[in-house]
């Protein structure tokens, strides 16, 4: 049955001149920000941002900290079922992978894909699913093997030949850490990562990331105000470089202070004990213009999007390859 579902990945630059296609999925941050009147400044600055920032980081022989820029591909991951009869190929992931450029060797590092990670089915199951789920109960809770779908089709994904022919390295996903947690600060400090975090229990992202055959670990890297969620598989300190953890960090954690200032622009790093909140009133905005309120109902648009034209057509194909699959 999984001989049947065939991956295709596409890749375009993520630069100032960006414009989202047609049929990109709006609720990536990078699409967010290459809208509107504000759009080439948006990127330009963004841009400008995660340089500065993956300077700050490899600081070693690089005194006028300029050395070093990052081209970032966006991928689009289609897939196609080929028992459906048809030939339309259903989105299904988008990342961000950054290309490290050193300026003074002219050498070029690829960085680690998963930047940015959306989905359609995590759209549908955070944004459809669980909303229906919850609807009318007095307590909060998730469907019987809620993720397992979406966890099975991304190993399916990082297992296959499409993959590996575009990727010499598992995905590491980094997002923001969960206001519903409390964090307690650790002896351990990596000297890029910096400082790790650890929590008492799961949050429901974990779980859902644990699905995908991803592990959890969270660092504040130096000079940041909160720390950061890092999903791997494997040694997330042992298979990167320092440059490909850079790579990731300045990335994202730039991404994060547009998207979420209130705790990855704070005006104070996060303490021994650390709570996310986005009721933090003290922190400072950056120049880039990100509209949250729309992402949201956008994701809730794409999750029945993937309803409509993937969960529910393709519903019995769907559940035969998820019964019979090995991951």
């Amino acid at each position: 049955m999984s001989n049947d579902f065939t991956f295709n990945i596409k890749s375009i630059v993520f630069d100032e001149n960006y414009h989202p296609s047609d049929n990109t999925r709006l609720t990536t941050n990078f699409a967010n920000l290459a809208r509107g009147k504000s759009r080439q400044e948006n990127l330009r600055n963004t841009l400008r941002m995660i340089d500065n920032r993956f300077n700050n980081l490899a600081h070693w022989d690089n005194p006028n900290g300029d050395r070093y820029t990052l081209e970032l591909d966006i991928i689009s991951v289609e897939m196609t079922i080929g028992a459906a009869g048809g030939n339309d190929a259903l989105p299904l992931i988008e990342i961000l992978k950054p290309n490290i450029i050193d300026k003074k060797t002219g050498e070029r590092t690829d960085g680690i894909a998963g930047n940015n990670f959306s989905s359609y089915v995590r759209d549908y199951d955070f944004s459809v699913l669980l909303p229906e789920h919850n609807a009318d109960k007095a307590t909060f809770g998730t469907p019987d093997n809620f993720g397992d779908f979406h966890g099975k089709l991304f190993k399916h994904f990082v297992n296959s030949d499409a993959y590996k022919q575009h990727f010499s390295k598992p995905p590491v996903i980094c997002i923001s850490a969960s206001s519903s947690k409390v964090y307690h600060r650790t002896e351990n400090v990596h000297p890029i990562l910096g400082v790790e975090y650890q929590q008492n229990e799961l949050s429901p992202t974990d779980r859902y990331f644990d699905k995908m055959g991803m592990k959890v670990r969270y660092f504040m890297p130096p000079n940041s105000f909160a720390p950061l969620a890092f999903y791997f598989i494997g040694d997330l300190l042992a298979d990167y470089t320092n440059l490909e953890l850079i790579g990731t960090i300045s990335t994202m954690e730039t991404f994060q202070k547009i998207y979420r200032p209130e705790i990855y622009n704070a005006n104070s790093a996060a303490g021994k004990l650390y709570q996310p909140s986005l009721k933090n009133q003290d922190y400072s905005l950056t120049q880039i213009v990100y509209d949250r309120d729309e992402r949201s109902q956008l994701a809730v648009k794409q999750g029945k999007y993937t309803e409509e034209h993937f969960i529910k057509p393709y519903k019995n194909i769907l559940e035969q390859w998820a019964a019979n699959d090995a991951h």
